[in-house]
């Protein structure tokens, strides 16, 4: 009997990612062809096509946060020349740094590699699933509601602030509009050198390359949503 499963029944991602973490499943081989779990009498092995679609997607949720690479180095575990070979597909990680790096962006290992066959075709964020808590402050919590793992040019956000709470972002890149509902509550939206009132029902759209913030000046919990559009690039 062979040491691995038939290649008809190969270990998928998400299988690996759902027992990764199980201190019986251990590494046991990697080499140019495949990445080998064993789980007592479990054995598979996982093909590296998803290691040609990971470049593009550390690299994309890197620059999504802001970080640098000595920060996700930091963050995940990888050192800083790992992550640059892997960005410039010059490296083939295996699953356990991988899995770090997924961590280390807060989602899951199948998504981070975006296994195409694992994807349902109704994407759900649950309202209390932290993954997608973007940002997390005392007077602020920013929640994506946009699939991490899909390749976009429009970003969804639900924002919430406490009064007096106030979400002040750095430019996005050129071009970038922001539009923008109150839900809940009232708001000043500042643009660069320009500032109006906003209260529930109201929208407003704006350039986001540049300066800008959003206050809650109501008495009560403020609820936004947020959409960005991003040009060029």
């Amino acid at each position: 009997m062979s040491d691995y499963a038939h290649p008809d029944s190969l270990v998928t991602t998400g299988w690996v990612a759902e027992h990764l973490s199980d201190p019986k499943v251990k590494l046991i081989e990697v080499d140019v062809d495949t990445t080998s779990y064993d789980k007592g009498h479990i054995k598979g092995a996982i093909g590296l096509n998803w290691q040609t679609q990971l470049c593009d997607r550390v690299r994309q949720l890197r620059k999504k946060k802001g970080w640098t690479l000595e920060q996700l180095s930091t963050a995940c575990g990888v050192s800083r020349s790992m992550l640059s070979q892997i960005e410039r597909n010059q490296a083939n990680p295996t699953l356990g740094v991988a899995f770090r790096i997924a961590q280390a962006f807060g989602m899951s290992l199948g998504n981070l590699v975006d296994v195409p066959d694992a994807t349902p075709s109704i994407d759900v964020i649950r309202a209390d699933d932290r993954t997608y808590h973007y940002r997390q402050e005392k007077d602020c919590r920013l929640r994506t509601l946009s699939p991490l793992h899909l390749e976009k040019d429009v970003e969804f956000y639900e924002l919430m602030l406490r009064p007096g709470g106030t979400l002040r972002s750095a430019p996005h890149f050129g071009g970038t509009r922001e539009f923008l509902t109150v839900q809940q509550g009232s708001i000043r939206l500042s643009s660069n050198d320009d500032s109006i009132e906003l209260h529930r029902g109201d929208s407003a759209h704006y350039p986001a390359d540049v300066p800008h913030s959003i206050e809650n000046v109501g008495k009560q919990e403020a609820v936004v949503f947020l959409v960005d559009i991003y040009r060029g690039g």
